[in-house]
């Protein structure tokens, strides 16, 4: 469910403001609710936070900057005039939105933004701006996505627990999630082609990727884009984040590591040559690992005795080995088992640029990376492919 993003505003990489900053300007009209008002703008360039403050008089507000790229922002609108910590504090506690939180995501670039706001912020018409224009363009398509997702958490949260550890179930609902996922693609794909000249194509580019991109799927389409976009420092950023990944793209030879067992005694991952490896990197605290665990489990004692086996590798902390231990022992994980419990700096997901968990990939024989991210019955169909019908 997490992989589905249907917002690429989440996927703006933050600017090192390398290239030369231009003026921005935002103006904006409040037609109801008490004034004076305050309204805070607030983005981030490169690794500082910006707050800026107007007063809403007269039903009109407006901010000054300067940015050298598109970057996310947001506003919020502090009608009882709280001031801006205990606004947050109130509308947002615990860093969750409460029923009262009104705020307005948006995109902030260079030149001229309007910004008309009629009864909620959240709802407010934004004009001015051809990326905020073909944000709404691109949300609009994939509003669809958005009310099936929903609709597919809903059932998911009615299911009973039993229903819930159920292998079944889990990949039936692992399989209509990877339709809505492909769904998605498609609607991403097609609008890239159309907007190569577009900073959002970038952006939905970076979506469409997820966390664990096909290289071999994403070179051609980031090379699609205008010299323009690629230019950008997101662009720069997104090129050497696809180099990263040819280490382990499909295809390429998968990098060697060791890590202790559980026992304490190093593992190889080269010990496995020969074989068909599933190596698969999960962690006790992860609940989507644990839910298809039993999958794994399943598939492992199916096809064991045709040269195939699991290599798990844990994202634990170092204070969680008690916790691993168990997990190992409650959910049957009778394959071979490392960590160096380093939470997401293991080196084995570094090395391997795991983003998010349960992530595995299918090793074969001569240590070639073969398939990746399989999970419910995708990892049984790739396995019956390259070890044989059972």
């Amino acid at each position: 469910m997490k992989k589905l993003l249907f917002s690429v505003l989440a996927c703006l990489p933050a600017l090192s403001y390398a290239q030369t900053a231009k003026d921005f300007t935002i103006d904006g009209k409040v037609a109801n609710g008490p004034m004076p008002a305050k309204i805070y703008l607030v983005y981030r360039v490169g690794d500082n936070n910006i707050t800026d403050s107007a007063t809403v008089a007269n039903g009109t507000f407006n901010f000054k900057g300067a940015v050298a790229e598109p970057i996310t922002a947001s506003l919020f609108l502090d009608r009882k005039n709280l001031g801006f910590s205990k606004y947050i504090d109130t509308n947002f506690p615990d860093g969750k939105p409460s029923a009262t939180a009104d705020g307005l995501m948006f995109f902030l670039e260079q030149g001229g933004i309007n910004i008309n706001v009629k009864d909620s912020i959240s709802k407010a018409d934004i004009t001015g701006s051809k990326l905020n224009e073909e944000n709404k363009e691109l949300k609009g398509l994939l509003q669809t996505i958005t009310n099936k997702a929903q609709s597919l958490a809903n059932e998911a949260q009615k299911a009973t627990e039993t229903q819930q550890r159920s292998a079944a179930f889990q990949n039936n609902m692992q399989a209509r999630y990877k339709a809505l996922q492909d769904e998605q693609k498609n609607i991403l794909k097609n609008f890239i082609n159309s907007h190569p000249d577009s900073y959002l194509s970038l952006l939905a580019l970076s979506s469409y990727a997820g966390p664990s991109p096909d290289v071999n799927e994403i070179e051609p389409l980031f090379e699609s884009l205008s010299d323009k976009v690629k230019k950008t420092d997101g662009g720069i950023a997104m090129r050497n984040g696809i180099e990263g990944f040819k280490i382990t793209a499909i295809g390429a030879v998968a990098p060697d590591f060791t890590q202790n067992d559980v026992n304490g005694k190093p593992v190889s991952l080269s010990s496995f040559r020969g074989k068909y490896v599933l190596l698969d990197f999960w962690a006790s605290w992860c609940p989507p690992c644990r839910q298809e665990n039993p999958n794994v489990v399943k598939l492992y004692n199916k096809y064991r005795g045709k040269n195939f086996t699991v290599l798990g590798v844990s994202l634990d902390k170092n204070t969680g080995k008690e916790a691993w231990l168990a997990a190992i022992k409650s959910d049957g994980l009778t394959w071979t088992q490392v960590s160096d419990l380093q939470y997401w700096n293991n080196m084995a997901a570094k090395l391997y640029n795991v983003q998010s968990i349960p992530s595995n990939f299918l090793i074969d024989p001569q240590g070639k990376i073969v398939a990746k991210n399989l999970r419910g019955d995708d990892l049984d169909a790739a396995l019956e492919k390259y070890l044989g019908k059972i």
